[in-house]
């Protein structure tokens, strides 16, 4: 994608994006480092790097960032090189496109919403947090666990913010304390579990196949189907990949399917309906039945 970096005080401008709006790629719950301001920006961290994104008149003012930080490190979160119009004209051609209206609104509704490229440990362990859990929650302990463990980043407006801790900052850490400080309940003993296993068996977890990938994945603890999708999907951009919450469950019942039906089955009818896009699909989808409690 072709745009324009401006300098601006405190911050840059970014002129010529396109589908792109920060609302809809951090409100569809694929990422959980960031917080929403009064103003309606949003303060995000990715790495080392801390900035606050606003959309106005069409334009990104990104604030506490560099010409070379949006190019070394936001960009490429922001998944920029993808064309995301190619990806709404491939939907376009799918059977669920024909079959009723709902997948053209959800595109529509969600216009500038991206999957971001995300680092494969901290999708691991943020999605084993998000199991039974709700997004505030789940952003309330990620947070946590990025203040007691992580790397310290630096102040913004009146804030420290950390780094997502690396394996080795959680992988022998007591699962009690890490319960007791970070608010995530049951979930402890998985989470240090699962970071001693990608630190010491990394390569299961970086450049295998993908079938290996998932057997690897799945053998985590915490790690169940749905889990390890979301990992898949929003960690290693694997698009041919659906899934299947509460939410999902209920609008593909919903929109498509007019009955209950196991989640496997499911899993099915989104490759016959979607295709190879129906890890975009499910995104558009989510976001547009979770804003408009369809399905509920």
């Amino acid at each position: 994608m072709n745009y324009l970096i401006s300098d601006i005080e405190n911050g840059i401008k970014v002129s010529g994006l396109r589908d792109f709006c920060p609302e809809h790629i951090f409100e569809c719950g694929q990422a959980f480092r960031w917080e929403r301001t009064e103003e309606g920006s949003y303060i995000a961290v990715a790495k080392d790097k801390v900035a606050e994104f606003l959309m106005k008149d069409g334009e990104l003012y990104v604030f506490n960032a560099t010409k070379e930080d949006f190019e070394e490190v936001w960009h490429d979160y922001f998944n920029l090189d993808t064309d995301y119009q190619e990806i709404k004209d491939n939907l376009k051609k799918t059977l669920a496109y024909s079959k009723n209206d709902s997948l053209k609104e959800a595109i529509e509704f969600g216009n500038g919403l991206r999957i971001l490229n995300q680092d494969h440990f901290e999708m691991i362990i943020s999605f084993i947090i998000s199991a039974n859990n709700q997004i505030p929650r789940i952003k309330k302990s990620v947070e946590l666990l990025s203040q007691t463990y992580g790397d310290f980043i630096g102040v913004y407006k009146g804030k420290k913010y950390h780094r997502f801790p690396s394996p080795a900052q959680l992988a022998y850490q007591d699962p009690e304390e890490v319960k007791e400080i970070t608010r995530v309940g049951f979930r402890h003993t998985r989470i240090v579990e699962a970071a001693r296993s990608y630190l010491e068996e990394n390569d299961k977890f970086e450049n295998v196949s993908l079938e290996e990938l998932k057997n690897n994945l799945i053998a985590l603890p915490g790690v169940g189907p749905k889990v390890m999708d979301c990992i898949l999907l929003f960690g290693y951009g694997i698009e041919d990949t659906f899934p299947v919450d509460v939410w999902v469950k209920r609008l593909m019942e919903t929109l498509y399917l007019d009955q209950p039906i196991p989640n496997k089955k499911i899993l099915e009818e989104a490759g016959i309906l979607f295709g190879d896009y129906k890890g975009h699909a499910q995104q558009y989808l989510f976001y547009y039945a979770r804003e408009n409690a369809i399905g509920k």
